[in-house]
């Protein structure tokens, strides 16, 4: 049980005016409790007030004792809801997550189980995106086994290799660098593919002269890395050039102005601004970032319409890029810590424009 996240989360209530919260997102409540499992179908939920916590288990999943003030357990035949509405205060509102089914939010709301229900989830998203000196330890170490895959990858780029199958034996390198698998499936794209920014790996065949990009992440611990390149296999044309240091500018000129204080949407304006003036703005698709820890994509993104500050232990992505349907496509990632006076770049693969030799 993690008391520091928890009296944060409470805190977060506090100002949302609630005192009580039932959270049902499995990842929030290992973040919260340190005790993790899958349920399915089956309910599962924490409720902290300031009286404590308290957590929801199905006899079948593992033992939870040690990971709440309380462990509430029940089987398969009984009914969760009337355990629920035993421990919350019927006369104060109740904060949700939005991983509360409706079929289970409804029957509460028919006991009910509280004065009223508010939507609480920024209380622990908030307090998930700052990033504790564990935690931070945790992030650095999955993107340093994450720059060791890139240049296994960029090492498996031959002439007849399929899409698929590269995408296919980075689990196995992954693993033999003692991470926990994929943070997310990687994709892998070849030539003109790659001006699908989420293009599924398939069995298009490599063949020499065309790029080639990798947009892939690993797990450490339960943390998440996620880093994006680009390379040539062949001298560039000056229009590839243009293209790939167009984007290269713009990841390290937003990555240059990450500190404290700083809007989310000012650092996407940056890198939008110097691709839209090298004329290519129209072409660079989608937001600049997004927030990363637990889960490849969590809350909070790096875009024009995300006017909140910039805060010491929040982690997300710089990821410019320039899709030149059925042409070419060119995206540069990497991770980026706010420290207490700048940032800290967690990726340490090159950003040089690279020819491999395949």
């Amino acid at each position: 049980m993690f008391n520091q996240r928890i009296q944060r989360v409470l805190d977060n209530l506090e100002q949302q005016g609630l005192s009580q919260a039932l959270f049902c997102d499995p990842t929030s409540i290992s973040y919260l409790t340190g005790y993790y499992t899958f349920p399915h179908e089956r309910f599962f939920a924490l409720h902290l007030s300031d009286r404590g916590s308290t957590l929801f288990c199905n006899l079948l999943f593992p033992d939870a004792t040690g990971h709440a003030d309380r462990v509430v357990t029940f089987s398969d035949t009984d009914d969760p809801l009337p355990l629920v509405v035993e421990v919350c205060d019927k006369n104060a509102p109740l904060g949700v997550d939005k991983d509360l089914a409706a079929r289970w939010l409804l029957p509460l709301m028919k006991l009910a189980a509280a004065q009223g229900f508010e939507l609480a989830s920024l209380a622990v998203d908030a307090a998930r995106s700052i990033k504790d000196a564990e935690e931070q330890e945790l992030m650095r170490k999955a993107s340093a086994l994450n720059d060791e895959a890139m240049g296994w990858l960029a090492a498996q780029v031959r002439e007849g290799v399929t899409e698929r199958a590269i995408a296919e034996a980075l689990l196995g390198e992954y693993r033999r660098l003692g991470s926990d698998g994929y943070s997310f499936d990687p994709i892998v794209s070849f030539g003109a593919n790659a001006a699908d920014p989420h293009h599924e790996p398939d069995d298009t065949p490599f063949v020499p002269g065309q790029t080639v990009l990798f947009d892939v992440g690993c797990l450490w611990n339960g943390y998440c890395s996620d880093m994006t390149r680009t390379f040539f296999t062949a001298e560039p044309t000056a229009r590839q050039l243009e293209v790939y240091e167009t984007v290269r500018k713009a990841n390290e000129a937003a990555a240059a102005l990450v500190k404290p204080g700083v809007e989310f949407a000012q650092i996407d304006t940056t890198a939008r601004d110097l691709i839209t003036k090298a004329g290519y703005g129209e072409y660079f698709t989608h937001r600049l970032g997004h927030q990363i820890g637990l889960q490849v994509h969590e809350p909070g993104d790096v875009s024009s319409s995300n006017h909140d500050r910039v805060q010491p232990g929040q982690i997300f992505s710089i990821e410019p890029g320039i899709y030149l349907e059925g042409d070419l496509g060119v995206r540069i990632e990497d991770l980026c810590l706010v420290t207490e006076d700048g940032h800290e770049i967690l990726n340490h693969y090159s950003h040089e424009a690279t020819v491999l030799t395949v």
